[in-house]
């Protein structure tokens, strides 16, 4: 008897054991996905810099909207910078900081991903408006078309008097790095055709500083993460990180 009650008392603790990790399984696929590694210490390195909304908007088993292709995406971006550069950028991490966090000041490029599900605070859209008119570049990608009215909504808030136009060919953020031309520009991406640029420019001129740039339709971060996969075409990984590069570069010198 008291050898069945020993086993059964066994039996009990293996299943809550088991039971315990398919809900820590469970909540890292629906909620967390990867998990947060801590930002690194400021030492003026080019660091990758993610922004995070609160919120479970745009859910996957990657975890929401904000954090989709953390973090492999941007170290494969990093890992092309410091190949064909001298940027040394950080390569062991990265960021994920708020929009309303002070520290974006220090940082030249903010990553922005799934815009749709963006509702900033008072106190988000002033340090993003500061960001922006004091130098700052921010890309926002993973967009597609039912994201665009909140993204329009929102950065009214941000820059009242801006107005997003196509980023041209002839803009020099095509030429910063990498020479992409209208036939790249054209090129389908993660979600297919029609693919389009558009950016907000200061003073809403295009000959002045391109201050944000919208990948819409299209999906640059997930071409970043799968490139090592080999199931994405190579020319469209290709393209991806030379968008990317650009970017940077675009940023760090303009």
């Amino acid at each position: 008897m008291r050898s069945r009650r020993r086993y059964a008392r066994a039996v009990a603790l293996a299943l809550i054991g088991a039971a315990a990790v398919a809900v820590s399984a469970q909540q890292r696929f629906f909620v967390g996905g990867e998990p947060e590694e801590g930002n690194p210490s400021y030492d003026g390195r080019l660091t990758f810099t993610r922004l995070r909304y609160p919120g479970y908007g745009g859910m996957t088993p990657e975890g929401p909207g904000w954090k989709h292709d953390y973090p492999t995406a941007e170290r494969h971006l990093t890992k092309i910078l410091s190949e064909i550069s001298y940027l040394n950028p950080r390569q062991d991490s990265s960021n994920i900081l708020d929009f309303g966090d002070k520290q974006i000041m220090r940082h030249p490029v903010l990553y922005f991903s799934e815009p749709g599900y963006w509702q900033p605070t008072d106190e988000d859209v002033k340090n993003v408006h500061d960001y922006l008119v004091k130098g700052g570049f921010m890309i926002i990608d993973d967009f597609r078309v039912f994201h665009w009215p909140n993204l329009q909504e929102q950065m009214r808030r941000v820059l009242p008097d801006a107005q997003w136009q196509s980023v041209e060919p002839n803009s020099a953020v095509w030429d910063s790095f990498f020479r992409v031309d209208d036939e790249d520009l054209q090129r389908p991406g993660i979600y297919g055709p029609p693919v389009q640029y558009l950016g907000i420019f200061e003073d809403n001129d295009p000959t002045k500083r391109l201050m944000v740039i919208a990948n819409y339709n299209n999906d640059v971060g997930d071409a970043w993460q799968w490139s090592d996969q080999g199931f994405l075409p190579i020319d469209l990984t290709n393209e991806a990180y030379k968008l990317g590069v650009n970017y940077v570069m675009y940023a760090l010198t303009h």
